[in-house]
């Protein structure tokens, strides 16, 4: 397994072609090399990116990519996937529209014929789950006897392996109030990536924090991802109190101590 860095975290440095490289140049000197590409800046040319990327050794792995381009832009998404070299498209995010009983199944409908384009070019659509994938409910067009299931139980369902990878993220399972090795023994077959996120409490409650400073049990967790198909590791911080790229250092020497860098 890899150990990378998901660029949402480093958002605010990656708006424009110069910011960019100097942020790849400060993400590989802290010994990183692969990276996720997420909301970076729109101006910024696939071709550029993979050229900058490419000098720092920095390989591309995953994306969040915007949910209409997916639906309405595939070919040309794809496309661009090639240009970086990068295997996997990611959503971020299920659309608001989606949760809930009565339009969740449209999120299999829609999304189904991009997932089959994305897989017939030899990349895999992957889905990034928050903490409200895990709620309970009964979808509307499932059997009157049929019990209520979580929203990423669904998702399994209508989507085979080949078709949907989920971006396994470790704080919103916590969140969420579920068992984080045991989600990665359920998905063990379906997390090529995985984003690493430790929760620690604050006085305010509950705060992302880099990976190994928080609670979550990272030991059992890293071991446990051993056992699956996990290829990259992608430490992400949405929220940081210092400096993210602090940040990114104190998990990727945390990581390195632990033996996986």
């Amino acid at each position: 397994m890899k150990v990378g860095a998901q660029l949402y975290t480093v958002r605010a440095y990656t708006q424009n072609e110069k910011d960019f490289a100097y942020t790849m140049k400060r993400i590989a000197q802290i010994g990183y090399k692969t990276i996720q590409i997420s909301a970076i800046g729109k101006d910024i040319s696939p071709e550029r990116i993979r050229e900058i990327c490419d000098g720092e050794g920095l390989e591309i792995v995953l994306t969040h990519s915007d949910v209409n381009r997916i639906l309405y832009d595939t070919e040309k998404l794809i496309e661009e996937h090639e240009i970086m070299g990068c295997p996997y498209i990611g959503i971020g995010s299920m659309p608001d529209r989606y949760r809930t009983p009565e339009w969740l199944s449209h999120f299999a409908q829609d999304f189904m014929e991009p997932a089959k384009k994305i897989a017939a070019s030899g990349k895999l659509l992957m889905y990034h789950n928050h903490n409200f994938e895990f709620r309970k409910l009964k979808a509307e067009g499932t059997a009157r006897e049929e019990q209520k299931k979580r929203v990423i139980e669904y998702m399994l369902d209508w989507f085979k392996p080949q078709e949907l990878g989920f971006t396994l993220d470790t704080y919103w399972v916590q969140a969420a109030g579920g068992d984080v090795c045991e989600w990665i023994k359920l998905l063990a077959d379906r997390i090529p990536c995985v984003h690493l996120k430790d929760m620690a409490v604050e006085e305010g409650g509950a705060m992302m924090a880099p990976v190994m400073e928080g609670n979550l049990n990272f030991p059992a967790i890293l071991k446990t991802l051993e056992t699956t198909s996990c290829k990259y590791m992608l430490v992400e911080q949405d929220v940081c109190l210092t400096s993210p790229f602090d940040c990114f250092k104190t998990s990727y020497d945390n990581l390195a101590a632990a033996g996986y860098c």
